[in-house]
This record gives C-alpha cells, sequence and structure tokens, in this order.
C-alpha cells in the first residue's frame, strides 16, 4: 500500500483524476474512441436498416407488414432499450464498466441475428425489442465510461463525435440495405434478412476489441479500489511517455457502502433538482423528434415520393452525412463557446427549422431532392443537440451514480418521446395525406424549442471542468 492509499479516519486520498485530466490525447484516447463509440454505430446501422427496409418489410417478399406495424416495430425497438438502458445501468454501477461490455453486446449480437430469422410480425416485434435492449444497456455503460476516461479539455468534443457515430452506422445501414434489396446479389425474400447479419459481425469484433480496455479508473476509486485505479493510470502514462506526476489536486474519499436507490433518488430530487429537470426536458425532446422523423422517413419517401423501396438507402445518405458532420464541426465549439451557448442554439435552431420545412412539406413545395436537403441541415444541427444531451445527462451527477442516472434519463426521456413518436408518426402517414402529418412536425419542433428555452435557464457551465468539480462523488470528504 502506498501512502496516497492509506486511509485517514475511512478517508483515502487520491490524484487519479488529475491525471486522467492530464493525459496527452493519445493511442490509449483512440482505442477509447473506436472500442466504446462502436455502440452508436450499431445503433445506428439497426434503426436505419429498419427503416430502408420498410418497403421490403411490406412486400409479399417480406413480412407483409403495415406502415403502423413498421411504426410499432420502432417503438418496441425503443422500448427494450428502455428496459435494458434501467437494468443494466444498475449493473453497470454496482459491477463496474468493463464487465457490462461483453453482456451488453452479447444480447445485441444474438438478437439483431434473431431478427433475420423473424417468421411473422410478433416474432419480428419480439426480436426488435430485445435488440434494443442490449443497445440501451451499452448507453450507459459506454457513455459512463466515455466520459470517465476523456480528459476535461476534451470531454465535450469527444463525447458529441462519439455519440454522432451513430450516423456512420446510419450510412452503413444505407449502403446496407441497397446491397442485399438488390435482386440480382440476393433473392428478395432473403435480402432483407441477411441486412441484419452486418450487426452481428460487427458485434463480435466489438467483443474483442474490448479486451484490450481497463476498467474506470473513477469507478475502482469511488469503489476503494485506489492501488488498482493508480495503477490502470500509472500504465496509460508510462505508454504516453509522461513523467510520475508531482503536486497534482488530490481528492479524498471516504469509504462508504454500495450507493442504494435511495441515494440516487436524493441525490436527483434533493440535491440536483434543477439539472434533474434540464436532463428530462433535453432527453425526452431529442428523443422524440429523432425517432418519430428518422424510423418513419423511409416510409414518406415511398408513400408520397413512390420512391423505390430498395432505392431507399441512398437517400439515407445524405440525411446521415448531415448528422454525423453536425458534431464533428461544432464539438469543439462546446468546449470554448461553453455548454449553454451551443446547446441552446443548436436546439434553437434545429426546432425552428423543423417547423418550416414541416410546413414547407405540407404545402407540397418540396420535391424528394429538397426536402432530402432540407433534413441534412436540420439535422446537422440536431444532431449536435441530441450528442449534447447525452454528455449533460453524463457530466451533471456524482461518479456512483452516473451510469444509472444516464440509464434513468435515457428511460424516461426516450419512453417518453421516443416510443410514442414512432407510433404517433406512423399514423398520420397512413392518413395519407401531407397535411395531417404537419402537426407531428409542429410537435417536434415546438419541444425542440422547449428544450432550447429550458437550457438557457438551468444549463450548466461544465465545459473544461473536471467530473468531480462538475459534481462532487457522494463519497467525497475533506483531505485530512
Amino acid at each position: 500500500m502506498t501512502p496516497r492509499d492509506a486511509p485517514s479516519e475511512g478517508i483515502r486520498v487520491t490524484d487519479v483524476p488529475a491525471r486522467l485530466d492530464r493525459l496527452p490525447w493519445g493511442r490509449f484516447h483512440w482505442l477509447v474512441v473506436t472500442a466504446l463509440g462502436v455502440t452508436w454505430i450499431l445503433d445506428g446501422l439497426e434503426v436505419t436498416v429498419v427503416g430502408a427496409l420498410s418497403g421490403a418489410l411490406s412486400s409479399a417478399h417480406g413480412l407483409g407488414l403495415t406502415p403502423s406495424q413498421i411504426g410499432l416495430s420502432g417503438s418496441a425497438y425503443i422500448a427494450g432499450a428502455v428496459v435494458g438502458a434501467l437494468g443494466f445501468g444498475r449493473l453497470t454501477d454496482t459491477l463496474g464498466r468493463k464487465r457490462l461490455f461483453t453482456l451488453t453486446v452479447a444480447v445485441y449480437l444474438t438478437a439483431t441475428l434473431l431478427t433475420g430469422l423473424s417468421w411473422n410480425f410478433a416474432s419480428f416485434l419480439a426480436f426488435r425489442a430485445l435488440t434494443g435492449a442490449g443497445i440501451g444497456g451499452e448507453y450507459a455503460a459506454v457513455n459512463s465510461a466515455v466520459q470517465e476516461l476523456i480528459p476535461a479539455r476534451r470531454r465535450g468534443q469527444t463525447d458529441l463525435i462519439v455519440n454522432g457515430s451513430f450516423w456512420i452506422g446510419a450510412a452503413l445501414g444505407a449502403i446496407g440495405s441497397v446491397i442485399v434489396l438488390d435482386p440480382r446479389v440476393l433473392p428478395p425474400a432473403m435480402g432483407w434478412r441477411f441486412a441484419f447479419l452486418g450487426g452481428a459481425v460487427l458485434g463480435l469484433v466489438v467483443i474483442y476489441v474490448r479486451r484490450f480496455l481497463p476498467e474506470s479508473p473513477r469507478w475502482l476509486m469511488t469503489h476503494g479500489r485506489i492501488a488498482e485505479a493508480e495503477a490502470i493510470v500509472a500504465g496509460i502514462e508510462a505508454r504516453a511517455g509522461l513523467a510520475p506526476p508531482a503536486d497534482l489536486p488530490r481528492i479524498g474519499l471516504r469509504l462508504r457502502a454500495a450507493t442504494g436507490l435511495a441515494a440516487v433518488a436524493r441525490t436527483l430530487v434533493v440535491t440536483y433538482p434543477r439539472r434533474t429537470i434540464l436532463g428530462v426536458v433535453l432527453m425526452a425532446t431529442q428523443a422524440f423528434c429523432y425517432n418519430a422523423i428518422f424510423f418513419t422517413y423511409a416510409t414518406i419517401l415511398t408513400t408520397f415520393y413512390r420512391v423505390d423501396a430498395n432505392a431507399v438507402g441512398w437517400f439515407l445518405l445524405p440525411f446521415a452525412a448531415g448528422n454525423f458532420l453536425g458534431p464533428l464541426v461544432l464539438g469543439g465549439l462546446f468546449d470554448t463557446l461553453g455548454r449553454r451557448i451551443m446547446i441552446t442554439a443548436t436546439y434553437g435552431l434545429s426546432g425552428a427549422l423543423l417547423i418550416l420545412v414541416g410546413w414547407l412539406f405540407a404545402q407540397g413545395r418540396l420535391d424528394v431532392v429538397q426536402l432530402t436537403a432540407a433534413w441534412s441541415v436540420i439535422f446537422f444541427f440536431a444532431s449536435a443537440a441530441a450528442s449534447a444531451a447525452y454528455l449533460t445527462v453524463g457530466e451533471s451527477f456524482p461518479l456512483e451514480t452516473r451510469a444509472l442516472v444516464i440509464a434513468l434519463f435515457y428511460a424516461f426521456g426516450t419512453g417518453l418521446g421516443g416510443v410514442a413518436g414512432p407510433a404517433l408518426f406512423g399514423a398520420l402517414i397512413e392518413g395519407g395525406t401531407r397535411a395531417g402529418i404537419f402537426p407531428g412536425y409542429l410537435l417536434g419542433g415546438a419541444l425542440m424549442l422547449l428544450a432550447a428555452g429550458t437550457e438557457l435557464w438551468l444549463g450548466l457551465d461544465a465545459e473544461r471542468l473536471s467530473l468531480e468539480e462538475v459534481a462532487a462523488p457522494l463519497s467525497h470528504a475533506p483531505i485530512p
């Protein structure tokens, strides 16, 4: 036991957070981004595949699904993700970030394979829910680990880009759907089934790569395992060529029992009520906007613009490009101009533009190319806004509660906004008129504007601050 590990009246002192934040960007951080960021690629792949396959799934060669059933399958995926986030989120705070990585990916891998074997609507619905459970579990563990391992000065930009990588998966799903739906490549009855194999193969690669990631040192230190945490950080420093630290800020931690649900509830309701309101609003509004529009975009194309079902993927590519470029181009500003300014601006712009484009669509003033270009511009801003919602809820609460809190916000926000959205828009599309869909766009835009106002009122100036400065650990204690 080193001197810094030695307990004094139940208090241990460590400089692990400061050492993690002083690290120069290097190979270790690229490994973190690659191995953990792939979660959003998987999610984007799954969401896009089902959207791009909607025409095939509705055909005689598919499962004969109606637009409402396709909308419900999107809602089932989100509902499964909510349940998975809650269950795995609790385990992530209890058992550690690393242990849950393999388990959640294994659930996803198995479920997406089973989706390709679906024989009717009921089985397809069940397997989509199970796939969502695996991805939902990933959200809690991965968001926690990414924020805990990335230096404070780059946390905002990195978190936004990692979350924005959803759209790399979306692009892969769009391209893959075009290939597998080509009757010259695969028979129509088999193409849509093979589309789900890509995610399973990628899942196997993820399981292998994550073997090389350590447990989060911040999680270890809050669970009394200071020596292990410092050994991991020392190894990272050695590989980066850093000399042993001297005179870095230290933090005192009091040994405590496991964090119970009562402590989590007290943190949300009593200690940080304003942050709780902000997190719910940011998560719920972006979830409604995104899931409502994206899950039904392919149906809009095939219903109102007569786009061939096999060609839907090509229209999703520019949409995906706009969504990924948003966090990539704007991400650094969240660490320089600040969280409050950028979150307010991105939510506000995307909400106002959504209402305008929805009205133009209802009036029949946009052709299919113009509509695709308009969505790409809107979601350039909306993607950065949505990614910032995950950043906000992750960094706003103490380390001991982080994964479960992320899961709770994701579950409540997505359950409120994400499950209802696809089902609502699916029903509006079945009405058969453009004007009948406009109220949905109006609602989505109004919710994004509401979120912008809430951020301006309650937002945190967390840029470039360590996680411990933004929210002190529950085990924090004065250094004796």
